[in-house]
């Protein structure tokens, strides 16, 4: 394999075969490609793609650079995908009321990517909590709690790893092949029995035009099913927050509230019930999809999904009855500064890549691939689309580590935040692909 070679018919537009791009894969997991070449692998394919065959075959050589696990458990493997959004924490609530269902979620995450956040970041808000396990202990985990959500391990899908670090620190996050190969070879590697899929379209989105993002989830859908994994992909809306607040630990705080009944019949709980509900489906543990939504209502409700998350984030590292102290233990940010609204009115729209890079720059997220994230900052209080409102009250609060940091932040937020007529609202499910 030469990456010289490949990387100079990639510039030029021209056709990979599929040995080129799973050699390729292979340089990304040994070490034999560079990290600039990685980096201009990325933004070649972010700017040329590699066409339907190129994706299949860079997926393929991403799952086969390390280990594919096989299960032996008593109940269907499952597990979810976001591509992405702002105040996206579903993973946390469906994780654990899945596990509460009969299911076994054996999830392997990532780290906050662009301007949107990671799931490992913010179960790792949580004191204590460590996502970097071994196989023995992902094994065990899953087994005795029903859920486990953990970093990639260096034998799962070590080219994905590798890439996924350098796409996030060259601009080059927004390619469905990119995407489709990064998503499918830790799933294909963690050996499960049904996957579905949120994608998400709009302004919070890494594809913000709905056609782009419909046929992401064509490219998704198809290769995944190809290769022998039961797939369906939901187009959700991400023209707004799907919590009121966004950064690691305000977020895990959102997650409590609904796992505990504090805040009931919300936008996310929703949407966590309709994917769950495909998957319970799939694996023949609800008769429809809409039973299987219900099924994960009940869950919440009861407390079995709080404590399915109590004994995974304990197993984590993480406080025993987090469910009950959480108010206690979660990092808070020093400084917290209201944003006035500027004119009265309702929120008509929201710049959603503006609010996570918002975040992004407080700390809560990696402008380079070395930074350190800072838990405790973010955006709490985000009004919802359509929310009146009057001149000078909140539109959100901002958590900070310094008072500059946090004016600069209001500065962008105000600007991030349209007021003027009272919009639409939006349908949360914009399409479904089988």
């Amino acid at each position: 394999m030469d990456a010289r070679t490949i990387l100079a018919r990639l510039r030029d537009g021209q056709p990979l075969s599929g040995d080129d791009l799973i050699g390729f894969a292979k340089g990304l997991a040994d070490g034999s490609v560079s990290d600039a070449q990685a980096g201009a692998f990325a933004m070649a394919v972010r700017l040329n793609g590699l066409g339907e065959a190129g994706r299949v075959a860079l997926t393929r050589g991403m799952t086969e650079s390390g280990d594919v696990l096989k299960w032996d458990l008593p109940g269907p493997a499952l597990d979810k995908h976001s591509t992405g959004g702002i105040g996206d924490c579903v993973s946390l609530i469906l994780a654990p009321a899945l596990a509460a269902c009969g299911a076994y979620v054996p999830m392997i995450s990532g780290r906050g990517l662009g301007h949107t956040g990671g799931t490992l970041d913010k179960l790792e808000a949580i004191p204590g909590v460590d996502t970097n396990v071994g196989e023995a202990a992902f094994r065990q985990m899953t087994k005795d709690t029903g859920c486990a959500i953990v970093s990639a391990s260096a034998r799962i899908a070590p080219a994905d790893k590798r890439l996924y670090a350098i796409r996030d620190v060259t601009a080059s996050v927004e390619s469905i092949d990119l995407i489709t190969a990064s998503i499918l070879s830790k799933k294909l590697a963690a050996g499960l029995d049904a996957l579905v899929l949120d994608v998400k379209a709009g302004s919070g989105a890494f594809m913000t035009d709905l056609d782009d993002a419909k046929a992401l989830a064509q490219a998704l859908v198809t290769t995944a099913n190809g290769a022998g994994l039961p797939t369906t992909a939901l187009v959700t809306d991400m023209n707004a927050p799907l919590v009121p607040s966004m950064g690691n630990a305000l977020e895990v705080a959102e997650v409590m509230q609904i796992l505990t009944g504090t805040a009931k019949d919300t936008r996310i709980e929703t949407l966590t019930a309709i994917l769950s509900g495909h998957l319970l489906a799939q694996a023949k543990l609800a008769k429809t999809p809409e039973d299987g939504a219900e099924r994960i209502r009940d869950a919440i409700a009861s407390g079995a999904a709080a404590d399915r998350f109590d004994q995974m984030i304990a197993a984590l590292g993480g406080p025993k009855d987090f469910a009950k102290t959480w108010q206690n233990v979660l990092p808070e940010a020093p400084v917290i500064l209201e944003v006035p609204a500027p004119a009265s009115g309702h929120i008509a729209a929201f710049d959603g890549r503006a609010l996570g890079e918002a975040v992004v720059h407080l700390g809560g997220g990696r402008l380079v691939e070395s930074d350190r994230v800072d838990p405790a900052v973010g955006l709490t209080g985000i009004l919802p689309l359509g929310a009146q409102i009057t001149k000078g009250d909140p539109l959100a609060r901002i958590h900070a580590a310094d008072e500059a940091a946090a004016e600069e932040a209001a500065r962008t937020v105000t600007a991030a935040i349209t007021i003027g007529e009272a919009p639409p609202q939006p349908d949360l499910i914009l399409a479904e692909i089988a």
